[in-house]
């Protein structure tokens, strides 16, 4: 297998991100958890329990569960919709974005020696 391959590399890449998350003090997030904190933190818009289990193509259950553990860690919390009271809506918490600089910086981190092997 070519390890230098730009498929392998994003892979290695991901593995020493992951690796990262996993030795920092603070939060462990599953992959459906950071699947759907990532998807509200990058993605513009509101974001509602239907429209994310549609947009990761998972049930609406793994969204409420992980929604339910991303408000125990203040990472996210559930508000009701102004606009429709039935819906409720993903709200951005100063934790969460807190917790996106973390990322982005493990990111650049991670990526430069990936970059300089290559």
């Amino acid at each position: 297998m070519d390890q230098n391959s730009p498929h392998d590399l994003a892979v290695q890449t991901l593995r020493e991100v992951i690796v990262a998350l996993v030795r920092r003090d603070g939060p462990a997030l599953s992959a459906h958890q950071l699947a759907v904190y990532l998807t509200c933190y990058l993605k513009d818009g509101n974001h509602t329990v239907r429209g994310l289990a549609a947009e990761l193509n998972v049930s609406k259950s793994v969204i409420t569960r992980s929604l339910d553990k991303l408000g125990d860690m203040e990472l996210a919390r559930r508000i009701p919709d102004p606009a429709d009271r039935r819906s409720v809506l993903v709200e951005r918490t100063e934790a969460g974005r807190q917790l996106l600089n973390e990322l982005r910086n493990i990111v650049s981190n991670v990526s430069r020696p990936v970059r300089e092997r290559q």
